[in-house]
């Protein structure tokens, strides 16, 4: 970039900041909702809730329904990329 081009879209700075927060933030929501990792310990933590007494079995059930459904699914996103999922027993 040179030196008059740098002046004259200084006052965009801002704004190209405030794009690349929002895409880091969207990069990181998008890999915590969709690793296998991640999901997998979100059924262990379910388990223990259930087991602990702290859900019902009619709470559990639609919870770990709900779960599974997105390991499926980011399982699917993964195998599509090319990629299998960390710790795949295949």
């Amino acid at each position: 970039m040179g030196l008059i081009s740098g002046v004259l879209l200084l006052p965009l700075a801002p704004v190209r900041g405030v794009v690349w927060v929002a895409g880091k933030v969207h990069e990181c929501a998008d890999r915590e909702l969709h690793d296998p990792r991640v999901i997998r310990a979100q059924l262990i933590a379910l388990n223990r809730e259930f087991e602990a007494g702290d859900i019902s079995g009619a709470e559990f059930e639609r919870a770990e329904e709900k779960l599974l459904d997105r390991l499926h699914a980011a399982q699917g996103r993964l195998a599509v990329r090319g990629r299998r999922p960390p710790n795949d027993r295949r």
